[in-house]
C-alpha cells in the first residue's frame, strides 16, 4: 500500500484533532472576541446540543483539500475549482442560515418528527442521524468526486454503477456511526463547551469520541483507495 493511500484518509482525522487541541489549548470559549456576524452564526442552540460537529465539519473540508492534494486523474484546474466547489457546499450546508445548517436540522427534525409519533428514542435517534448523514455525505461526496475522481467507468457502466453502490454504502454507514456518535458527547461528558473552556478531561473524552467517530470512516477510505488503486480494470497500469 503506498503511503499517499494512507495518509491522504489518515489526514481529516488529524486535523480534526488538531483543530480540538488548538481549541483546548488557547481556552477558546463563547467568551472568546469574535466579530458580531460570526458570533451569529456560530454560536446558539445546535453547537450547544451537538457541539462536535465543529469538528465534523473541520473532518469535512480537510478530506476535501487531501483529496484535491492527493494523488488521482485530475488536473490542477478541476482539483482547484473542483475543491472550492465542494467547500463551498460543506459550508452552506453545514453553516447555513446558522450552524448546523441543513445537516443538523435535518437530523433534528427526522429525530423528533419520528419520536412524536411514537418511534422508541433509539430508533428516532437513529433516524435523525441518518438523515444527518445523509446531507453531510452528499456534501463531502460530492466535494470529493468533482476534487479528484475520474467518473468514467473502466469496467462497464453496469460492474462501475454496482461498485459505486457498494461505495455509497459503506462510506454511508461510516459517516451515520460517526454522527450518531458525535451527537451522544454531551451524555459523554464534555462538558458545557463552548460556554466555558474545555478541561483536560473534557479534551481528552472529545478526542476519543472524534476517533472512534471517524475512524471507521479513515479505514473505509482508505480500503477504498487501496482497490481503486490496485484493481487494474479500475487504474489500469500506465505504458512505460
Amino acid at each position: 500500500m503506498r503511503p499517499a493511500t494512507v495518509a491522504v484518509p489518515a489526514a481529516p482525522l488529524a486535523a480534526a484533532l488538531l483543530a480540538l487541541a488548538a481549541v483546548a489549548a488557547t481556552g477558546f470559549d463563547q467568551r472568546s472576541a469574535l466579530p458580531p456576524a460570526a458570533e451569529r452564526v456560530f454560536y446558539g442552540f445546535f453547537l450547544d446540543r451537538y457541539p462536535l460537529f465543529a469538528f465534523a465539519l473541520v473532518y469535512a473540508l480537510a478530506r476535501i483539500l487531501a483529496v484535491a492534494a492527493g494523488p488521482g486523474p485530475a488536473g490542477p484546474v478541476r482539483r482547484i475549482l473542483g475543491a472550492l466547489v465542494g467547500l463551498a457546499l460543506v459550508l452552506t450546508l453545514g453553516l447555513y442560515p446558522t450552524f448546523g445548517g441543513m445537516v443538523l436540522r435535518s437530523g433534528f427534525a427526522t429525530g423528533g418528527i419520528a419520536f412524536l409519533n411514537q418511534a422508541p428514542m433509539w430508533l428516532a435517534y437513529a433516524l435523525g442521524a441518518a438523515a444527518a448523514a445523509a446531507s453531510y455525505g452528499a456534501a463531502l461526496g460530492l466535494g470529493v468526486l468533482l476534487t479528484n475522481r475520474d467518473p468514467r467507468p473502466r469496467s462497464g457502466w453496469g460492474r462501475a454503477l454496482a461498485a459505486g453502490a457498494g461505495r455509497l454504502a459503506l462510506g454511508f454507514g461510516a459517516l451515520w456511526f460517526a454522527l450518531a456518535v458525535l451527537g451522544l458527547a454531551r451524555d459523554a461528558g464534555i462538558g458545557p463547551w463552548p460556554r466555558r473552556a474545555l478541561t483536560i478531561p473534557e479534551f481528552g473524552i472529545s478526542a476519543v469520541l472524534l476517533v472512534l467517530a471517524f475512524l471507521p470512516h479513515s479505514v473505509v477510505v482508505t480500503g477504498l483507495s487501496h482497490t481503486r488503486t490496485s484493481n487494474p480494470l479500475i487504474e489500469p497500469p500506465r505504458s512505460r
